[in-house]
């Protein structure tokens, strides 16, 4: 397989786990989103979105949207699963995981955070204030639910690694680096820490990756 990603990535982080935690071989290219390389044409045309992970597994199109993307290799790989097998945990699993996918993370991705500065003149200071407000938000929904759940485990959803478990790490790792309190979510903490005491979510961790800074 044949990844594009860049190293400080929340939605390449979740995929270059599950990646890891299933033992798939993978070439990552990074793409520069600083330098804009995301916006140019040759990645466009692998994904019109301009947003990255975009995976190729052999011939074909690529793969898109980390989610989408962690459902196709549970569907088409074996190694450890990362979904439950009963449904009612698995739709638990999937619903914890799209917290954090799909209500908490695209709030605060570059390209939102470039047009709220340059189409309403929002300073750097109160654009921070809205990434730290969209993280709470996100934390304090995990918090209230793995803390008052009876599904909760050593892990998201019971005593094994999941969907929930890759996304809810992508965004604890985001907490360092947008300085976000983590002091009121012991549950989220305990768990995450939990997840990176594991070599595959060590090794895929983004100051790991090429490109990262030292700290």
């Amino acid at each position: 397989m044949k990844m594009y990603g860049n190293w400080r990535s929340a939605a390449a982080f979740r995929v270059r786990i599950a990646l890891k935690l299933k033992q798939i071989p993978y070439e990552e290219t990074f793409i520069d989103l600083d330098a804009g390389d995301q916006h140019r044409p040759e990645f466009r045309a692998i994904n019109p979105q301009g947003a990255v992970p975009a995976l190729f597994d052999g011939d074909g199109p690529p793969l898109t949207q980390s989610l989408a993307i962690l459902d196709y290799l549970e569907e088409t790989r074996g190694g450890v699963r990362l979904l439950p097998e009963d449904p009612r945990a698995r739709a638990r699993a999937r619903s914890l995981a799209q917290v954090v996918a799909c209500d908490t993370h695209p709030l605060y991705v570059p390209r939102v955070r470039t047009y709220l500065m340059e189409a309403y003149g929002l300073p750097q200071a109160r654009m921070m204030e809205f990434v730290r407000h969209s993280f709470t938000t996100g934390l304090e929904t995990l918090e209230k639910r793995l803390s008052g759940e009876p599904g909760t485990g050593r892990f998201c959803q019971g005593d094994q690694v999941s969907h929930a478990d890759l996304c809810l790490v992508s965004l604890w790792v985001g907490t360092r680096i947008f300085s976000v309190p983590t002091e009121p979510y012991p549950t989220v903490a305990r768990i995450a820490e939990t997840c990176l005491a594991l070599p595959a979510f060590a090794e895929a961790h983004p100051l790991r990756q090429p490109g990262a800074p030292q700290a």
